[in-house]
């Protein structure tokens, strides 16, 4: 089993988003046996989506660990934040999101969040390898 942990602390900013997906590529880069294109593309998707809520909704700190199990790749973002993502009807005029927690919840096998013992929350979103 592989492991990793990135720590993310920027506001909601391009560069620390597209900073987390490029350290998820070169984990999966170097997994044996290999993810597909696809398999690897929807990881870094959801990571991106995990991540940019995090910073934008749970005080602009996170960590971010990604497990390889051998039937999944575990996806899990810590943050500060005790307020549990939630579903919402995605907003197609003011551009407020809404859009991101149901894909994720689609793409993944499954979903899960948990309360950390020191306050905040871990979101994990387990997908297929």
């Amino acid at each position: 089993m592989d492991t990793t942990s990135i720590r993310v602390a920027a506001a909601p900013s391009t560069p620390a988003i597209a900073g987390a997906r490029e350290e998820v590529r070169d984990f999966l880069e170097v997994l044996a046996p290999p993810l597909e294109a696809e398999a690897a593309d929807t990881v870094v998707l959801v990571v991106s989506e995990l991540v940019t809520n995090a910073l934008r909704h749970a005080g602009g700190t996170c960590t971010l660990e990604l497990t390889a199990h051998p039937d999944s790749i575990e996806v899990a973002v810590h943050d500060p934040s005790p307020q549990a993502p939630r579903m919402r009807t995605p907003d197609l005029t003011r551009g407020t999101g809404g859009f991101g927690w149901p894909m994720v919840n689609r793409l993944a096998r499954t979903t899960h969040v948990t309360e950390a013992p020191g306050g905040g929350k871990t979101v994990r979103a387990f997908l297929p390898r």
